[in-house]
């Protein structure tokens, strides 16, 4: 065997050596029935085709690999943004166990959160009970200052009144009377991560602010950012910003500190978050903005109910985008953009001059979720770059919309398509009959950068196949920056590749560019 105590290896090689190369062929000749080689290869190239791409848009009933996850994750997000929060998610551990993998995966540390582990007879009778021994024993084990509840399928098909269940279990003595226990009902089978986001940072501003009075101070705001797999250096990024300007506001939902703890020896189940006595205050604020008005709809109406003027931005990524965000700043405080942030606008477009040559014209494919698509879709106008198909398959008509204005105010997006509802499935389709030089998005598109050969950006939430990313901004003129030296160095990457063969390819095998 290849494998001994002198000899590990790990799976890659491991399972190209010939003892697994011939078992793994004997049992797909002997044990998986397969179809004929030819037969594959037909039904294979026909998926490329115009004609297979028409059936494949027109599909209603069957959705391939979506380009989102469903609620209750986004929920167990944003309560990770909150001083000492306890995730609890009213539902099945395998569920809890899908949300705490996949945000650890991205981020590379480890994410808490509990449920009430609810089974068989839970399903049929109601989960009451596990509702009371769960915040128990959360307030007692783990012992947050605010323990967030949340949903999943198994709940809402049930019925669950989330509101009646957290007062009877603070009856029983599970939690004190008085504890903090916002709550979010987040059905898991319609919507996606951003309106699970959404409902749990509207839970919270209703379970602090509902009932209290409200004495505005003039200038002052709240800030949310919205779902953002790269939290840890945006929000660390649009702080330093609004620190050059010296504002008054309250960053709402910061989980930079707890998907980024340090290696020191000691383990923090919490770290940073929007301190509650903060998220009461919030409530005084002239206005709240959000950097993404798809994220946070809910949120946007229930600060106009309270009285809060209400503003939302997509994305702040790029020149135009990390503009709107500093002017709406300004407008709102009344501070002045300083020299210094003036100065990295005027250092980013210049290295979009410096680069021009290598990004005029060049086609780019962007999915992902409704504000980021809309974002990154906008810097690539700015570059002079085609995003030929935007698609987000949990984007609304009215994001449709928004998007088709975007192409309408520049001039290099007359065969730009935007792409509401649409699965990576359909992506493919797209990528096979009109092809482009670039895609961008998740760790989910490495089969299309496979199967299609474009290469891919990861750029957006899920990352799990690369490491670090979320801890360099892709907002502010830095983060711009950032993005399109990443863009620049991917289209150089494949430059070389294209050249590499001594003699035959390398002509353009350039040293200097």
């Amino acid at each position: 065997m290849p494998q001994s105590a002198e000899k590990v290896l790990d799976h890659a090689p491991l399972f190209r050596e010939p003892e697994y190369v011939e078992m793994l062929k004997n049992k797909k000749e002997n044990f998986e029935c397969p179809h004929p080689g030819e037969w594959v290869d037909d039904q294979r190239e026909l998926t490329k085709t115009w004609e297979y791409r028409e059936k494949n848009l027109a599909r209603e009933a069957l959705v391939v690999n979506p380009a989102k996850a469903c609620q209750p994750l986004g929920a167990v997000f944003a309560a990770a943004g909150f001083e000492k929060t306890m995730s609890f998610v009213h539902g099945s551990q395998g569920c809890v166990a899908y949300y705490r993998s996949h945000l650890s995966r991205h981020f590379k540390e480890p994410s808490s959160a509990v449920s009430s582990s609810m089974t068989e007879d839970a399903a049929v009778f109601g989960g009451l009970k596990n509702m009371i021994d769960g915040l128990a024993n959360t307030y007692t084990l783990y012992e947050p200052k605010m323990i967030a509840v949340s949903t999943t399928c198994m709940a809402e098909v049930i019925g669950d009144d989330l509101r009646s269940f957290i007062e009877n279990a603070k009856n029983e003595g599970s939690v004190p009377a008085d504890y903090d226990v916002p709550f979010a009902h987040t059905p898991a089978f319609v919507g996606s991560h951003v309106d699970g986001y959404d409902n749990m940072v509207r839970g919270v501003f209703e379970h602090f602010w509902k009932g209290q009075p409200r004495t505005e101070i003039k200038g002052r705001f709240n800030l949310i950012p919205g779902f953002d797999g790269f939290c840890v250096g945006n929000n660390r990024e649009i702080k330093r910003m609004l620190s050059l300007m010296g504002v008054d506001y309250t960053f709402i939902q910061d989980a930079s500190d707890q998907y980024d703890t340090p290696s020191d020896g000691e383990y923090r189940m919490y770290d940073g978050g929007t301190k509650i006595d903060d998220v009461k205050d919030a409530l005084n604020a002239e206005w709240t903005l959000s950097l993404q008005h798809y994220n946070t709809r809910k949120t946007e109406d229930y600060c106009k109910e309270v009285g809060q003027k209400v503003a939302s931005l997509h994305y702040p990524l790029g020149v135009r985008g990390t503009d709107d965000f500093l002017m709406k700043v300004s407008e709102m405080t009344g501070k002045e953009i300083p020299e210094a942030l003036r100065m990295e606008r005027g250092r980013l477009v210049d290295a979009m001059a410096d680069s021009q040559a290598y990004l005029h014209g060049k086609k780019y494919a962007i999915y992902g979720d409704p504000d980021f698509v809309y974002g990154m879709a906008r810097f690539i106008l700015e570059t002079g770059g085609e995003p030929i198909h935007c698609l987000a398959t949990n984007g609304s008509a009215a994001w449709e919309v928004e998007m088709k204005e975007l192409f309408a105010s520049s001039p290099f997006s007359k065969d730009c398509q935007v792409w509401a509802g649409k699965d990576l499935w359909a992506m493919r389709s797209l990528l096979f009959t009109e092809p482009v030089d670039l895609l961008i998005g998740s760790s989910y598109g490495k089969y299309l950068e496979r199967d299609t050969g474009t290469p891919l950006l990861r750029l957006t939430f899920p990352i799990f196949d690369r490491h670090h990313h979320h801890r360099f901004p892709l907002m502010g003129y830095q983060g711009g920056l950032r993005v399109l030296t990443t863009i620049l160095d991917k289209f150089f990457d494949v430059y070389d590749q294209q050249t590499m063969i001594p003699s035959k390819t390398d002509y353009s095998f350039d040293l200097t560019r």
